[in-house]
């Protein structure tokens, strides 16, 4: 049985409130703010410093080691943002964490459609047809 002030702090929402705070130890900003909600993240397959030695990562809370999972396949801030459950602002300074260790990639989406070939055509005109429907 779940103690009365538990319910309470479920029902209210103040058990949601100190969580993010604690998740970024206290910190209200990410070190880098050149994230976009449509910044593309990579995990890093073979990360390595300046001097080529492989990265061991530091202490990883369950969030980072979360994040480096979702993105073995490439995916948006606000695609990790969602799938973690957690505000995008937290989420970018937990990102941040994780590119100044060199255990994510983080790269502008313009660069990814390059490397993909262009533009997909049959991608975008799916998306004018689904804005044309509403």
């Amino acid at each position: 049985m779940t103690p009365h002030w538990e319910d309470e702090a479920e029902e209210d929402g103040a058990g949601t409130m100190v969580r993010p705070y604690t998740i970024t130890r206290g910190r209200t900003a990410p070190e880098r703010d050149d994230f976009s909600l449509i910044t593309v993240l990579t995990t890093a397959q073979d990360p390595r410093d300046e001097h080529g030695a492989p990265v061991r990562p530091g202490r990883l809370q369950p969030e980072h080691r979360m994040i480096l999972d979702r993105c073995r396949r490439p995916a948006a801030v606000a695609e990790v943002a969602s799938d973690l459950g957690l505000p995008v602002s937290v989420t970018k300074i937990l990102l941040a964490d994780l590119v100044a260790q060199g255990l994510l990639l983080a790269r502008a989406p313009l660069s990814v459609a390059r490397v993909a070939g262009g533009r997909d055509m049959g991608l975008l005109a799916a998306v004018r047809d689904g804005l044309r429907r509403l």
